[in-house]
């Protein structure tokens, strides 16, 4: 009787381990097929400032070329 609770307790163990990372494989594939449409959504919808190569970023200095 003992051998089989032992068996039947490890069995339990194995298939709780087996529904964790089948639940942490399907979340890290929803994050990236959400980052993926994310990417492609923002893509799709550009504006024509985004087509410069620094566009959006801060300038580094506001009174640069002032002479100061």
């Amino acid at each position: 009787m003992d051998d089989r609770q032992a068996s039947q307790e490890e069995a339990n163990k194995l298939k709780t381990i087996g529904w964790v990372s089948l639940g942490l494989g399907t979340l890290a594939l929803g994050v990236y097929i959400g980052r993926e449409i994310r990417c492609r959504y923002r893509f799709k919808r550009r504006t024509p400032y985004d087509y410069y190569s620094h566009s959006g970023d801060r300038p580094q200095d506001v009174e640069y070329g002032m002479g100061i």
